[in-house]
């Protein structure tokens, strides 16, 4: 044995149930030095741009996968060669097991034969491997093919076996993760014809694109010698759709776009909208705004519209708590939340993304401004985690900064009200009689349907619109 093994740190799930992650950028290469907590790579997931650090020290000896690449959850990435053979990652120790598992069986046990296998995939935290399962079958009586077997196996084999009896020369289910599954049953491809270059075996999705492309080459060339009348055929797959280069641009739609446009239509299409709409002259607002930015309790912290309409939607949710709520499909009931996760809308270069204030409803005014600055620089920035996109309660969109007067906005998925603020500018209004410049805003409020019925819709949009155009009332109903 040598004096260093090599640790294969794997592709983790970096939100909840997230199955695939893409590499952005390396910050190592083959032969750099790493350290414990050392970040060695930024990946982009359906949520976040998130950065990945190595939980052991040691000298990279390879990176599996390029700048760009797409890799599933559980995949390794990269491999680093550490010092001490027995700190071996148990994902190692499962390798060099089953390796050795023909060597080391036990010899006087003439029934029980050890099948050297690939294991099981199963899901993996940062920095630590999946544990070994030893898989032992025994013939069966009057045969030689397995029988007795572990759970897990028995189920495999129990599906192999599912169209007639075994046979010695049962074909091995091939070995590929759920969405590699999927896509290969999408796209009609059997995955016991394509050849696996993954780690241990695996079928990657390249490997699914490889056979489809294999295919398609093939059929040009069986095409001239049947001259039988053409039958209809299949659509062609999207790879050979052709475009003007010249005049168009195709981009790719994954990461946080292609889980924005997968939420918004299962939002769409899942929770029934309704818009109210309502305009209201802010010019108070707006000179309560420009005070605050000279009172020294706010030194240092962005104070701006968004500030006091932020509060001004929390008080109207502790006057009118039933509009905090989500609906429980399975259990079929409304759960009214205690606590409001503000969310707000961003708009990032990776695409829209709605991180939340945890429980805003608790915080001064002050505090509510601290969080707001803290949560659009760390948007900006594109190191929003995705923890802090998670559990909102309600939203607020800021359409104005654009100059759009409003919008009727798709709510975030699983919440039960979003707010959408248009542009605030000087318009001609009756203000004591007389008409004059003020300065004026239109909001508007979507909610589910199945939560929120019309009358407390309107009443949460009525008491905010009541807030911004008369501010103290943030004392009076607070």
């Amino acid at each position: 044995m040598t004096d260093s093994s090599v640790r294969e740190f794997k592709m983790p799930d970096v939100g909840e149930g997230l199955t695939e992650a893409e590499i952005l950028k390396w910050y190592v290469q083959p032969g750099d030095t790493v350290t414990d907590g050392q970040v060695v790579c930024e990946v982009e997931t359906a949520k976040a741009a998130v950065e990945l650090p190595i939980p052991y020290d040691g000298v990279v000896r390879e990176l599996y996968f390029p700048e760009g690449t797409t890799v599933d959850v559980g995949t390794s990435i990269i491999a680093v060669a550490v010092g001490g053979g027995a700190a071996a990652e148990p994902a190692q120790e499962a390798v060099e097991e089953t390796a050795a598992a023909p060597a080391a069986a036990p010899a006087a046990t003439t029934d029980a034969v050890e099948e050297k296998k690939p294991e099981a995939r199963q899901p993996v935290l940062v920095g630590y491997g999946v544990s070994t399962s030893s898989t032992r079958r025994r013939p069966r009586k009057g045969a030689q093919a397995p029988a007795q077997e572990a759970p897990a196996a028995a189920a495999i084999q129990a599906e192999m076996n599912g169209h007639g009896p075994a046979a010695p020369a049962t074909r091995e289910r091939p070995l590929a993760k759920p969405p590699v599954r999927k896509l290969a049953k999408d796209l009609g491809v059997d995955l016991a014809t394509v050849t696996p270059t993954g780690p241990d075996g695996v079928i990657t999705r390249e490997d699914v694109h490889a056979a489809v492309a294999s295919t398609q080459a093939a059929e040009p060339q069986a095409a001239p010698a049947a001259q039988a009348p053409a039958t209809p055929a299949a659509s062609p797959a999207p790879a050979a759709v052709s475009y003007d280069t010249a005049r168009e641009t195709r981009v790719p739609v994954k990461g946080v776009r292609k889980a924005t446009a997968a939420a918004m239509v299962g939002s769409a299409f899942t929770a029934p909208h309704v818009t109210e709409f309502v305009t209201v002259d802010v010019t108070r607002t707006m000179k309560l705004v420009e005070e605050l930015k000279q009172d020294n309790e706010f030194a240092g912290l962005r104070v701006n519209p968004l500030l006091l309409i932020a509060k001004a939607l929390l008080v109207a949710i502790r006057r009118n708590p039933d509009i905090n709520a989500s609906w429980d499909e399975a259990a079929q009931e409304i759960v009214v939340k205690h606590y409001v996760n503000l969310g707000i809308a961003a708009a990032t270069p990776r695409g829209l993304i709605v991180p939340n204030i945890k429980d805003a409803h608790a915080r001064t005014l002050p505090q509510l401004a601290e969080s707001l600055g803290e949560l659009v620089s760390t948007a900006r920035e594109g190191k929003t985690s995705p923890a802090a996109m998670q559990g909102g309660t309600v939203t607020i969109t800021n359409v104005g900064v654009f100059g759009v007067d409003t919008g009727t906005p798709i709510l975030n998925p699983g919440e039960s009200a979003i707010l959408a603020v248009g542009a605030i500018k000087l318009q001609p209004w009756v203000h004591k009689g007389k008409v004059k410049p003020r300065q004026v805003t239109t909001l508007a409020l979507s909610f589910d349907h199945r939560l929120v019925d019309g009358e407390l819709g309107s009443k949460v949009l009525a008491d905010v619109a009541a807030i911004l155009e008369q501010p103290k009332r943030l004392l009076t109903w607070a």
